[in-house]
């Protein structure tokens, strides 16, 4: 995502992170507190993580955030460290996160 962030508007991200299976309970209460702090981000609009229901491990993440400067300042928050940390030693891999830049949102 790089220096880009910070030029961005609104920001959607969507992807996948994969935990082994015998870490999930483990990852649970990382987990919790990830989406806790980072629901409480000034800028956050939207943040969760939901377990794929066919494939055991598959993490799916969705997140808005209001513009590229809270969310670069996000990267850079305690939270974000701590939660790497807690990933590399849980066996947190195969991130896919990509950012879009929303123009506008409708409900369907």
């Amino acid at each position: 995502m790089g220096s880009v962030l910070g030029n961005l508007q609104m920001i959607v991200i969507t992807g996948t992170v994969r935990i082994p299976v015998g870490s999930l309970d483990k990852c649970r209460p990382a987990m919790r507190a990830m989406v806790d702090a980072s629901r409480a981000e000034q800028g956050c609009l939207h943040y969760s993580y939901a377990e794929d229901v066919f494939e055991p491990g598959l993490i799916w993440v969705s997140e808005s955030w209001s513009d590229g400067a809270v969310l670069k300042a996000y990267a850079e928050s305690a939270h974000m460290a701590a939660w790497r940390a807690a990933g590399a030693e849980l066996g947190l891999h195969d991130r896919q996160l990509t950012a879009y830049e929303a123009v506008s949102a409708k409900s369907l």
